[in-house]
């Protein structure tokens, strides 16, 4: 069993920048493809990044391009999303996801079998 734990959600300024964490236990690390996603309420669960076992292989939903960077650090067991100039539209709640038997980046919710809590993320304009 994999346990996410996300934190570095809060409350920000629009333009501002914030930077997620997602710390693992439970499995190898880097034994595990990770992604970020992110839920609005009544909305389906949608992809915003996603990183390979080793970090050296990201990819990211077109409308997060150039403003969000995932990235790990296998030594501490954490995957990072930074987010630069936060938006409104950003507001909402992001989820860390895991999974050990992926062999590339997946973007569809239901290929991840590990799941955090989420960590809210409210931007004030």
């Amino acid at each position: 069993q994999v346990q996410l734990v996300e934190s570095g959600g809060g409350l920000v300024q629009a333009g501002e920048s914030l930077r997620l964490s997602c710390a693992a236990s439970g499995w190898t690390f880097s034994d595990l493809y990770m992604g970020w996603f992110r839920q609005a309420p009544g909305k389906e669960r949608e992809f915003v990044a996603g990183i390979s076992r080793s970090g050296l292989g990201t990819y990211y939903a077109d409308s997060v391009k150039g403003r969000f960077t995932i990235s790990r650090d296998n030594a501490k067991n954490t995957v990072y999303l930074q987010i630069a100039s936060l938006k409104a539209e950003d507001t909402t709640v992001y989820y860390c996801a895991a999974d050990p038997k992926l062999t590339r980046i997946a973007v569809r919710a239901g290929e991840y079998a590990y799941w955090g809590q989420g960590t809210q993320v409210t931007v004030s304009s």
